[in-house]
């Protein structure tokens, strides 16, 4: 029997692409990083996506001088993510 965690490897990558900004910027909780996490050690495409977010972040903050944006564009930015990544899938499942 393996040893790995069902629940990891039943995630949607979808989910977890959608949720990687979560869990880089450290705004999951403990339950939700190691679900996330697991996740990213079993599916290679979902961790190449991470490692571009990882980079992305990184210019983002050298260029930036590591401002923050307001609490209102985040919370606006993680819906439109979301919503992108919903019509992806619909588009995906109408092909």
């Amino acid at each position: 029997m393996s040893d790995i965690d069902p629940e990891l490897t039943q995630l949607d990558c979808s989910a977890v692409i959608a949720d990687v900004w979560l869990l880089l910027d450290n705004e999951c909780d403990e339950n939700a990083r190691r679900r996330l996490q697991g996740h990213l050690d079993t599916c290679p495409s979902c961790l190449a996506h991470y490692g571009i977010e990882l980079q992305l972040k990184a210019l983002v903050n050298r260029k930036c001088g590591g401002d923050q944006a307001p609490q209102g564009l985040r919370d606006r930015l993680r819906v439109e993510i979301r919503k992108t990544v919903i019509i992806q899938e619909i588009a995906e499942t109408d092909r």
